[in-house]
């Protein structure tokens, strides 16, 4: 690999661990630049270097469940509906779930089954809170968004990529450019120049009727912004419970599990990496565990994480050396893994673990919240009144 090529793979690849860090504070412009690097990564390297890098699509595949994992747990620090929050739960364990089969036997319908909805369902709900509180939409507005993008654009989308396995680039240059797929991008673009007319026309025909449709949505409840912490949504701010409860209490079983399942489609996906699925499954629910047991202990001493980067940093080392421990006592048989993915497991784990550990237990204070305000309304409206008894 030449001096360009590694510059521009590594380029691309730390474009795709970063951008999604941003998810959580700006959701949308973060998430859409996520997806425009992962379109675009491919004609990147066509265009600035002559290899292949045949190998980058395995890190393809799992570095798009890496961004998707942060977009959910965003949805801890962000969304106060409870409904909406189910809803995107509920639409992205299914695809983990499918995701996770489709790597276990390889059978591509699957991915059909388990389509990617809670992608644009999330850009969806982000959309909307850039300009209005999430109480505004009920469970049948939430229903009906997340039935819209399955039916009508996952299932065509999954269906045109994994089913028919065709590319929307490669169709684009050879069937609306009418250009061999071999040519470069160059070539393909300088002997169709009307593209350029035509996607400015495309670009501003889209402007209006963004426009148009925005003039009749009902008033906003603050101007747009993209930044989630100037949206002062109901239950922005809530009291948690005390630390040392947290730990154990609060999503052991579905941090376990979340880890679990993207660690094992991160080892089918990833070269130089051969563990078993058992083995996988017990050392991630062992170091999940691990951390638990520390957190709480530091806890109930008065201990806290000055930053996240601090627990970040704290925590890789100590999984880092629960890994290895865990190796080692467990027998080797047929199984093969690479320092380099040890590091990379590592790294993956603790950041999911850091980022779950910090926003769950908002999620749960701010549900509660939510809760006891929404029973307090129901007693105090008018229609919970009891009529006076006859006579008096």
């Amino acid at each position: 690999m030449d001096a360009i090529t590694l510059v521009v793979f590594l380029s691309v690849v730390l474009g795709r661990f970063i951008i999604p860090l941003f998810i959580l504070r700006y959701p949308l412009p973060a998430t859409i630049a996520a997806l425009v690097l992962d379109a675009a990564d491919q004609t990147i390297f066509q265009l600035f270097t002559d290899s292949d890098l045949a190998g980058y699509q395995s890190y393809d595949k799992a570095l798009d469940v890496y961004y998707l994992a942060l977009a959910y747990i965003s949805t801890m620090r962000n969304w106060t509906g409870v409904y909406a929050y189910r809803t995107g739960r509920f639409l992205w364990y299914y695809r983990l779930l499918g995701s996770t089969m489709f790597e276990l036997i390889g059978w591509r319908p699957l991915l059909l089954i388990f389509p990617n909805t809670f992608e644009y369902f999330f850009i969806y709900i982000e959309a909307f809170r850039t300009r209005w509180r999430m109480h505004r939409l009920t469970r049948k507005h939430i229903l009906v968004a997340a039935a819209f993008i399955w039916i009508v654009i996952k299932l065509p989308q999954e269906a045109w990529i994994h089913l028919f396995k065709l590319d929307v680039t490669d169709a684009f240059k050879e069937h609306i450019l009418r250009t061999p797929l071999d040519a470069g991008w160059g070539e393909a673009f300088g002997n169709n120049l009307w593209i350029f007319p035509v996607l400015v026309a495309i670009a501003v025909g889209g402007a209006w009727l963004v426009r148009s449709i925005s003039r009749g949505l009902p008033p906003t409840d603050w101007q747009t912004t993209f930044d989630a912490n100037r949206n002062h949504d109901e239950f922005a701010h809530v009291q948690l419970r005390p630390l040392a409860e947290r730990h154990w209490r609060e999503g052991l079983i579905e941090k376990a599990v979340l880890v679990a399942l993207m660690c094992i489609i991160f080892s089918q996906m990833l070269p130089n990496v051969d563990v078993g699925l058992l083995k996988m499954t017990l050392g991630v629910t062992f170091v999940v565990i691990a951390n638990a047991a520390i957190s709480h202990w530091l806890a109930r001493r008065g201990t806290t994480w000055r930053s996240s980067a601090t627990e970040f940093l704290a925590l890789g080392v100590i999984n880092l050396a629960a890994g290895l421990v865990y190796m080692w006592i467990t027998p080797a048989g047929d199984d093969h893994i690479s320092r380099f993915a040890v590091l990379f497991f590592t790294a993956l784990l603790t950041l999911i673990l850091t980022l779950y550990d910090r926003y769950r237990p908002v999620l749960e204070a701010r549900h509660i919240a939510e809760a006891r305000t929404a029973v307090s309304a129901a007693m105090n409206s008018p229609s919970m009144d009891v009529p006076p008894a006859s006579g008096e």
